[in-house]
């Protein structure tokens, strides 16, 4: 039975491998943490040798680094597959945002402690990875329906961009339901570009008349 198991594997291609060793290594991170990793260890749960593990990454730190990239892309992918079905711009906040707290519920602990390792996350922001393109589409969608100019679209967006990540921090640590947590955010997002299109446009706009002053005799 294991010489027919072991067959199996080395069938398997690069690619599939390469998947095999990341998806243990999220399992081992999310049941016991960062510091439980070993080359060692992860080979032995994916039932290869260390020296295959080391085939496809140099170290430790290139695989961790390698899983985080993986996880922010799928994250990213889900959200951008959910603002592409949305017709509303309230579909389009709601449904990121609910996409993102559902990939938090499943995933976040994993996300959470690999940007935790300064050495694997290099002290960037987490929602940075993909975040000039996303952007630059929710600032071209603020702009024409809220009647902006592009430049304050596109800092709007920008700032609120990272609310959603942190709804999902607050999600990971709190009791509140994931609904109501989504619910708060959508509402600020929404708020948040309301009131600033109001405030945009009063101070934008002309005065219709000017009061007279009296000539003095």
């Amino acid at each position: 039975m294991n010489k027919q198991v072991l067959i199996k594997r080395r069938r398997l291609s690069p690619e599939k491998r390469k998947k095999l060793i990341l998806d243990h290594t999220a399992e081992i991170v999310a049941r016991n943490g960062v510091a439980a990793l070993s080359m060692e260890r992860i080979g032995k749960e994916a039932g290869i040798s260390k020296s295959l593990v080391y085939t496809y990454f140099e170290n430790l730190t290139e695989l961790l680094r390698t899983l985080l990239m993986r996880e922010l892309k799928s994250q990213r992918r889900l959200q951008a597959m959910e603002a592409e079905k949305a017709e509303t711009f309230e579909e389009l906040v709601r449904g990121v945002t609910h996409q993102y707290l559902k990939y938090i519920e499943q995933r976040g602990l994993i996300i959470e402690r690999l940007q935790a390792e300064p050495s694997v996350s290099g002290g960037n922001d987490p929602t940075a990875y993909g975040r000039a393109d996303a952007v630059e589409y929710i600032a071209k969608i603020v702009s024409t329906n809220f009647n902006m100019p592009i430049d304050l679209a596109r800092a709007a967006s920008d700032i609120s961009f990272g609310l959603p990540a942190t709804a999902g921090a607050y999600y990971l640590h709190s009791d509140m339901g994931r609904k109501e947590v989504e619910d708060i955010t959508v509402t600020m997002v929404l708020g948040a570009l309301k009131g600033l299109k109001n405030d945009y446009s009063m101070r934008q706009q002309r005065l219709k008349s000017k009061p007279g002053t009296k000539a003095s005799d």
